[in-house]
């Protein structure tokens, strides 16, 4: 009888667990991937640095971002650092 007590706490803690940690970050890594997939040149873009700028091309795993008003900033960068898009069309798109 003790042991199905201890069993049932196991279950119990471990359904806790997963319900508040392992879920939501699942749910969190889908939405980033989502964000990631919907860039096109043209958007806005904030960086997880903080950093403003608009993407040029958009390839595989990398995005080429234009920083600054004088035109001449460009740096590739992976998808992973964008935390926020704003559409050209002036829609945003963000993590939450």
């Amino acid at each position: 009888m003790e042991i199905m007590i201890i069993v049932a706490y196991v279950v119990v803690f471990g359904g806790l667990i997963y319900f508040m940690s392992i879920r939501p970050q699942k749910k969190q890594q889908k939405q980033m991937e989502t964000l990631w997939a919907s860039m096109e040149p043209g958007d806005s873009v904030v960086t997880t640095s903080g950093f403003y700028g608009t993407i040029l091309d958009v390839m595989d795993d990398t995005v080429i971002v234009e920083f600054g008003n004088n035109k001449n900033c460009r740096i590739p960068m992976q998808k992973q650092a964008i935390a926020q898009i704003e559409k050209a069309n002036g829609a945003s798109v963000e993590e939450k």
